[in-house]
């Protein structure tokens, strides 16, 4: 083939009407995602944009909306175990699993129920 994938440039995840605020203090405050600016043409939609490094979430108004509880972006972490320490000292909640060899994972949801894995691999 003449074409190829080079990486992801942004997740999108929906949240409600009104929720940027909400949306700014989760990704920006807790995670520590920056907030981007959104183009001027985008911005009559609503929502928010965020980027770590080049990873970028785009929190985008749906109505009617419905959270993804399965349907989830997974993000590599590097020490986890302080991201738990970080995450419990903000009040929010995670849940581990150790179902997949090799990673030290877990499971957050937004404050608008949408799931995002959390990971970080085990080095032998």
């Amino acid at each position: 083939m003449a074409f190829k994938f080079k990486a992801i440039d942004h997740v999108q995840l929906a949240a409600p009407k009104g929720s940027e605020e909400q949306a700014r203090k989760f990704f920006g405050e807790i995670l520590g995602f920056e907030e981007v600016e959104k183009p001027a043409e985008l911005k009559k939609r609503g929502g928010a944009w965020f980027k770590y490094g080049h990873c970028q979430i785009h929190v985008g108004i749906e109505e009617p909306f419905a959270a993804a509880r399965k349907a989830h972006p997974a993000f590599e972490i590097e020490n986890i175990d302080e991201l738990k320490q970080h995450l419990s000292s903000s009040g929010i909640e995670y849940i581990e699993d150790d179902k997949l060899p090799g990673a030290n994972r877990i499971y957050v949801y937004d404050p608008f129920g949408n799931r995002i894995e959390l990971l970080e691999w085990i080095s032998n």
